[in-house]
Parts: C-alpha cells; structure tokens; sequence
C-alpha cells in the first residue's frame, strides 16, 4: 500500500513549468474578497480586485474595475481601472476610463483616458 520513495528525487513534470517564481508573465489576482493591509512584493504581475492599504512592489499592476490600493507602488507598468489613492512610481501608467486616481505619480509614460478622474501630482521622469 505504501512505497518507500527517495524523497530528495524530483517527480517527473514535463507539462509543468518548475514551482519557483519566474517573471515570465505570471499573475498573481487578489480577488474582490481579500483586504490586505501590508506590503506586498512579486517578481510577477499583481492584479488587485480586492482592497489593499500598504505598499506593492511588482512588475507590474493592474488594479480591476472593483479594485481599490491606498499606499506606495513601485512598478514597471501600473494600469487603472479602479481607485488608486497615494504615491506612484512607474515606467508606463495607464488611466483607464473607470479609473478615479488621487495620487502623486512619477512616469515615463502616460495613457489618460477620456472619463478617468485624476487629481494629484504627476511628474516626468528624467530619462
């Protein structure tokens, strides 16, 4: 019934990708349910349909239409849809229409859509 196997011996996978986080285009969602407060770090994607307070650090953001951060992000790409409250620093930042954005926000580049409410800073960074 029960097998002695090696356990340092890895299982064969070959249609699986390795269980370690790669920055390969891998999402992380954190649904409408969840509210984080705290800092929240990922090599990947983040898309945040919850309500988070704290700090994100990612490569990139996507915050949903029901989705809400108040606090620090830091990444390379951040997309609006919902409510994103605090300071922002970002390579490519997109507002989306449903966005509503009160925030102070360092960009390279920047997408505002026609409806998207914005009030705050935003900075140009030197490139």
């Amino acid at each position: 019934m029960f097998n002695k196997t090696d356990a340092t011996a890895a299982p064969d996978r070959p249609d699986r990708t390795p269980d370690r986080a790669t920055p390969s285009g891998k999402t992380s969602v954190l649904g409408a349910d969840l509210k984080i407060t705290g800092e929240i770090t990922s090599a990947g994607n983040i898309e945040v349909q919850g309500d988070i307070d704290g700090t994100i650090t990612a490569r990139g953001l996507v915050v949903g239409p029901e989705g809400k951060v108040t606090g620090i992000v830091t990444a390379d790409t951040v997309e609006v849809k919902g409510r994103l409250d605090g300071k922002v620093t970002s390579k490519a930042f997109s507002l989306r229409s449903t966005a509503v954005v009160a925030a102070d926000v360092t960009y390279s580049s920047i997408i505002i859509e026609n409806g998207a409410s914005i009030e705050g800073r935003f900075i140009k960074a030197k490139t």
